[in-house]
């Protein structure tokens, strides 16, 4: 038997949300990412390379920090801001990139990094 590509290795993330209407506009809007519906209590997001689902629940911002790559920190940033997300760790330098930290509406705590 041999091992998929996608054998241990990350496949999909859920969220417990508030509102899944303001979770998709945000990610929507700050990042581009595009959604499909299955229910009134279920989301499914896209970035374009992973899938994982928004599901209608109590929030428990924690857990494993996510990060996002981005290919231009400051617009990535500015769009956050835009979008209603706020900054909890501002732009820092790093071995091999830049990032900042930043909460959604929710509270989640997320990174975006790119290369130096």
């Amino acid at each position: 038997m041999t091992r998929s590509d996608a054998h241990h290795r990350i496949d999909y993330l859920e969220y417990a949300v508030a509102s899944i209407a303001a979770s998709r506009r945000f990610y929507g809007e700050a990042f581009g990412w595009t959604f499909q519906d299955y229910g009134p209590d279920y989301c499914e997001f896209r970035d374009g390379r992973l899938t994982g689902g928004f599901f209608h629940g109590t929030p428990t911002p924690g857990g494993a920090l996510v990060v996002l790559g981005s290919d231009d920190l400051v617009a990535s940033e500015a769009a956050v801001l835009r979008a209603g997300g706020r900054i909890v760790r501002p732009a820092f330098d790093f071995p091999g990139g830049r990032r900042f930290h930043f909460a959604d509406p929710d509270g989640y705590e997320l990174a975006v990094w790119s290369q130096a």
